[in-house]
């Protein structure tokens, strides 16, 4: 059993005020028992679209953003999960990377965003490069097997289910979901369809407005909602079991009895 919070803000252009709000918000969960904390894509930098200043904002894993986030996990003994800006050689674009700072202050797991937003009138990619696909990212804590993924990937089932695949027993989803018609009805529909469908856990955590849509939620493999936030800043906490895990797969054993595996495309668009 271990105890999972998300958590929303609205992060901005500036990256010291970010790393500040990210400290506090870590710290209430931390205060309210939470091991594993998970905090929006783009945590580290966001402006109102994608452009140049998303690269100029960049920096690499050792840059003091990231080293931020380990000292803050260090220093609270939680395992701190966010999006952060990655420069990539050259400067042209940068990666959308999710970074888990382990408790112990070392990264546990990074995960480079392989869906790309490039729907709904926005186009991640003319600055962002997408991740290669590689071995689906876990980490291990407080007993329980934990995945990665970001935002747009939670409209590609398979996405969470090769997590699943990889023994993922709660799937960790940092998002900047903007808002839209309909958008948080996809939201909250697609979080609670990708926790049943592979019976796991998923904690996603959103930003707020102006470039989010909240709602950030825990849900649990029946698709039941554990713990949600509305539209303003804060934290939600919820229980995660492997009996629970255990008692729903018994009931609903999708997993095992599915018929059909996932494989990558070889070519992308």
């Amino acid at each position: 059993m271990a105890h999972v919070a998300v958590a929303q803000f609205a992060p901005t252009e500036d990256k010291t005020a970010n790393l500040a709000e990210l400290t506090r918000l870590v710290g209430v969960a931390a205060d309210r028992g939470a091991e594993v904390v998970v905090l929006p894509e783009y945590s580290m930098f966001t402006a109102p679209a994608v452009d140049e200043r998303f690269v100029a904002s960049a920096e690499d894993l050792d840059g003091p953003f990231v080293t931020g986030l380990r000292e803050m996990a260090r220093e609270r003994g939680v395992v701190v999960v966010a999006g952060v800006n990655e420069a990539v050689p050259g400067g042209g674009k940068i990666r959308n990377t999710l970074v888990a700072a382990g408790a112990d202050g070392e990264l546990a797991a990074l995960y480079r965003k392989i869906h790309l937003y490039d729907a709904f009138g926005v186009r991640e990619s003319d600055f962002i490069v997408a991740g290669e696909i590689t071995e689906p990212p876990t980490f291990k804590a407080a007993g329980l097997t934990f995945g990665l993924q970001t935002c747009y990937d939670l409209r590609f089932p398979e996405v969470t289910r090769r997590l699943a695949d990889a023994g993922a027993q709660v799937v960790l989803l940092p998002a900047e979901w903007v808002p839209g018609p309909l958008k948080e009805y996809h939201w909250t529909t697609l979080v609670k369809a990708r926790a049943i469908e592979n019976t796991v856990y998923v904690a996603a955590a959103g930003q707020i407005a102006p470039m989010g849509s909240g709602s950030s939620l825990i849900a649990d493999p029946m698709g039941v909602v554990a713990a949600s936030l509305g539209e303003r800043p804060g934290v939600a906490v919820a229980e995660v079991s492997a009996d629970r895990l255990e008692q729903v797969r018994t009931t609903n054993p999708a997993l095992a009895l599915r018929r059909f595996a996932v494989v990558p495309k070889e070519t992308v668009n």
